[in-house]
Order: C-alpha cells, then sequence, then structure tokens
C-alpha cells in the first residue's frame, strides 16, 4: 500500500525534474516537501559546509515522513539510513540540458531569487566554471554510473529503486502512486 512508503529521495542530473516531481509527489501523499539546494546554499553562492549541512539534513530527515528533493551523494549515509524508497530521474541528455538551459534563461530573465537570496545571472550561467548548464554536462554520466552501482549495493537492499527514464514513465509515476510505488 502507498501508505508503507513514506520516506522518498528524488535523485537526478540538474534539469531532470526533481523539484517538480518532489514537489507533486509530496502533495499527492500528503508528505512535507524537503529541497536539498535550500538546506546547502547560503548568500552569494556560497555551499555550507559539511560540519555545517549535515547536521541540517539529519533534522530533515528525522520526522516519519518526507519526499526529500536532491542528489547531493555527500549526504547518502544520512539520508539513506532510514529511506525506503529512491527514484532516480535518467532522461536523456538533450532533455535534461533543454530544460537546464531554459530554466535558467527564465531565472536570469526573471530575476527570480532562488536560495538564500542567490540569483542566476547570464555570465554565471555561460562564463563561468560555476555554470548549473556545465555542471549538467559534466556530472550527467557520472551520476548515471553511480546510481547503477550503489543502486544493487547491498549496503542499500534496504531501499526500494525506481528508475525514471522518459518523460512519459514520469508521468505514469507521479500519476499513478497508489501502483507505482509498490510494484
Amino acid at each position: 500500500m502507498i501508505q508503507d512508503i513514506k520516506r522518498i529521495n528524488i535523485i537526478g542530473t540538474s534539469g531532470s525534474g526533481k523539484s517538480t516531481v518532489s514537489r507533486q509527489i509530496a502533495e499527492k501523499l500528503n508528505l512535507p516537501y524537503i529541497e536539498l539546494e535550500k538546506l546547502c546554499w547560503q548568500d552569494n553562492w556560497t555551499e555550507l559546509s559539511d560540519a555545517e549541512f549535515f547536521p541540517k539534513v539529519q533534522k530533515a530527515v528525522s520526522s516519519d515522513g518526507w519526499v526529500l528533493d536532491g542528489t547531493y551523494s555527500r549526504t547518502r549515509h544520512i539520508k539513506w539510513k532510514r529511506v525506503q524508497m529512491v527514484v532516480y530521474l535518467d532522461l536523456p541528455l538533450h532533455l535534461v540540458l533543454y530544460r537546464v538551459l531554459r530554466r535558467t534563461l527564465l531565472y536570469i530573465f526573471k530575476g527570480q531569487l532562488l536560495w538564500a537570496g542567490n540569483k542566476e545571472t547570464f555570465r554565471r550561467a555561460f562564463f563561468s566554471y560555476d555554470s548549473i548548464i556545465l555542471w549538467s554536462l559534466k556530472t550527467f554520466f557520472r551520476n548515471r554510473k553511480d546510481y547503477l552501482i550503489v543502486s544493487k549495493s547491498s549496503t542499500f537492499s534496504h531501499i526500494k529503486f525506481v528508475r525514471l527514464c522518459s518523460k512519459k514513465e514520469v508521468e505514469n509515476f507521479v500519476a499513478q502512486p497508489n501502483d507505482t510505488f509498490n510494484q
């Protein structure tokens, strides 16, 4: 039954749709939505140190139910201790790049505030080593390889892993949680 799954982590490369899917599932299941980006970033695009970040993650996942949006492999030892399901959004590279590019441009042109009051800029997005577009390219295949290894690891045998490889699979998963969460 769907009620059996109450701790879910949605992972994937930047631009794969983690936030959208996480919010949709959290709403359907009436569970808190937790965004790792919000926990990690400080002003001026400064990431928290592990010593500061890890206690925040621990506190966020200490409750009985949640949908966690974010990969952050360095937090795996905390977030996957009690997670019941990990959903990996493994969409095609062309789709991920299109989405991250579109989203980044929207953030720039709207001047949208992101975590801790940060804003995406044209310079940062297109002419910086900190570019989210570059980050998506650099991590896409590494994330896929890593997921395939950890999903088969005996260390994580308590976790139900779900890999979604197309927009249609994602739509079906979100639309039919009673069926898809417990296949």
